[in-house]
């Protein structure tokens, strides 16, 4: 097998690898700093590196390789890279949140609690990845780093917050990353970028060393997550990141094969109310008649709460999340906006316009009272949906739900379209498990894919029906069409000036 063929492995298969000395991990790791060097001038999805430490990591890891009596013994990802979203401190790593006024801040001694155990369990950190500014939308830009673009199509994003994770994971830079997801942000990106994604169970997995510091009441919603190339390693790495101690090889427990026939499915294709395309709506049913035949149950599901899916997320995340985000782009005391939209327009502001927008939606919202009716009907309403979904999953029912309402949107054109993470932002706030996975492309040769949500703690029934569908629909592809297109499109220019 040639190094190129390592960058079509699994997490699994690479640490199976690794463990009966096919491959060594210094191979391992060079072949994907090598692919992250090729790759990221053109998406900017790791913007810091570690490869120096990565490289004396290999070298011990190879170390405890050789003197392993056993392979079941060693730790289930040792010698595999990976990088990790900029929000999660990484030991002596930047964790600015893109914000220009944490431009120097480092973490000199600690990791994040997830990400120590990613470590813990033999992973080897690459770098840390491109987020949007203080985290609060689906475009991977900011004054410090940049923008992130997609790496199917360079003129689109990759989404986010998760942006930097999901392209470089899909462009085979790594084989997973460690993100986060308060509103679609380990979803949307891997939906965009044509990865698999899962966001677990509110409270499963610590939220310790993650930046904008977690309130505890905000810990169900908010919840950390690995975006990867295959389904199989989104279960390990679910399995490590939710466990104290060190996972071993012989430890980790592998995903089941369903039984589809005991699989209820319900395919919801619309919430009623920000519109789906045509593509995105095929996909969910693609998916839904594949299940069919595999014995699954197809179920018709309509609630119409859902059409309501923006307004509960807002209500049930504003009452919990009591550092307003303008707080957290001024660094604890309340940005004036009026100010720095006027810096903004002048071309003197260190915010983006999105965040800016943001923060200004969000600082209108706290002006409400507490008990407002609105605001107070909407939370009422979103825990009401969360009781009558969880009857209606109960312990074998799947929700097949979209991801976004389109394929990855070109740069920018998302802030026209607020909204649109209604479908995701919806399943933060009912706690539940949703896993991301690919079934398609669009006819602009863009991912497609689909969410299979469950109720609360059925993570991997999640799971096993992504790898049914991921076996069905062929899952991940490495992203090398946008680089290949962007290369022939300048020889075309070049071809053009002669």
């Amino acid at each position: 097998m040639s190094n190129g063929h390592l960058l079509q492995l699994s997490t699994a298969e690479l640490a199976d690898a690794i463990r009966a000395k096919n491959y060594s991990v210094s191979e391992v790791l060079e072949a994907h700093i090598e692919r992250i060097l090729a790759v990221n001038p053109l998406i900017n999805a790791v913007v810091a590196d570690r490869f120096a430490l990565a490289r004396e990591e290999a070298k011990i890891a190879e170390r405890v390789v050789m003197a392993a009596k056993e392979e079941e013994q060693l730790p289930a990802l040792l010698g595999v890279p990976c990088t990790v979203k900029e929000f999660w401190a990484v030991q002596g790593m930047p964790q600015t949140g893109g914000l220009v006024h944490r431009k120097e801040h480092r973490h000199p001694a600690t990791d994040a609690e997830i990400v120590r155990r990613i470590r813990q369990s033999g992973a080897i950190v690459c770098g840390v990845t491109n987020v949007p500014e203080g985290g609060m939308w689906i475009e991977c830009a900011n004054r410090l780093y940049g923008c992130t673009s997609n790496p199917w199509d360079l003129s689109r994003t990759s989404g986010g917050s998760s942006g930097g994770d999901g392209a470089i994971v899909a462009s085979g830079g790594v084989p997973f990353g460690i993100a986060s997801d308060l509103g679609g942000s380990i979803r949307i990106p891997a939906a965009f970028c044509g990865a698999v994604g899962h966001k677990p169970t509110g409270g499963l997995v610590p939220n310790t060393g993650h930046f904008p510091a977690i309130h505890p009441q905000l810990s169900s919603y908010l919840t950390g997550g690995p975006i990867a190339r295959r389904v199989r390693d989104l279960a390990l790495l679910l399995e490590v990141m939710s466990t104290e101690s060190c996972i071993t090889h012989a430890q980790a427990v592998p995903l089941p094969t369903l039984d589809m026939s005991a699989v209820r499915v319900f395919e919801v294709t619309s919430n009623g109310r920000q519109r789906v395309s045509k593509t995105v709506r095929q996909g969910v049913e693609k998916a839904g008649a594949y299940l069919r035949s595999r014995g699954a149950e197809v179920a018709p599901f309509e609630e119409p709460k859902l059409r309501h899916s923006f307004e509960i997320w807002s209500a049930m995340m504003l009452e919990v999340q009591h550092t307003s985000y303008a707080e957290v782009l001024g660094g604890g005391q309340a940005l004036e906006l009026w100010r720095e939209a006027l810096k903004l327009v002048l071309g003197r502001s260190e915010h983006t316009a999105p965040a800016l927008g943001i923060a200004a939606l969000d600082s209108a919202f706290r002006k409400l009272p507490k008990r407002a009716a609105p605001l107070q009907s909407f939370v009422e309403e979103g825990h009401a949906l969360q009781r009558e979904l969880e009857g209606t999953l109960g312990e074998r029912g799947i929700w097949l739900y979209p991801v976004y309402t389109r394929t990855a949107p070109p740069h920018n054109l998302s802030l026209l379209r607020p909204l649109d993470v209604a479908y995701t932002a919806i399943v933060n706030v009912l706690e539940f498990p949703a896993t991301v996975v690919p079934v398609g492309v669009d006819e602009d040769g863009l991912p497609v894919a689909v969410q299979v949500i469950a109720k609360r703690g059925n993570d991997r029934l999640c799971l096993g029906v992504a790898k049914e569908l991921e076996s069905a629909f062929g899952g991940w592809k490495c992203a090398e069409p946008a680089i290949a297109r962007r290369d022939s499109m300048i020889d075309r220019l070049r071809a053009a000036r002669k």
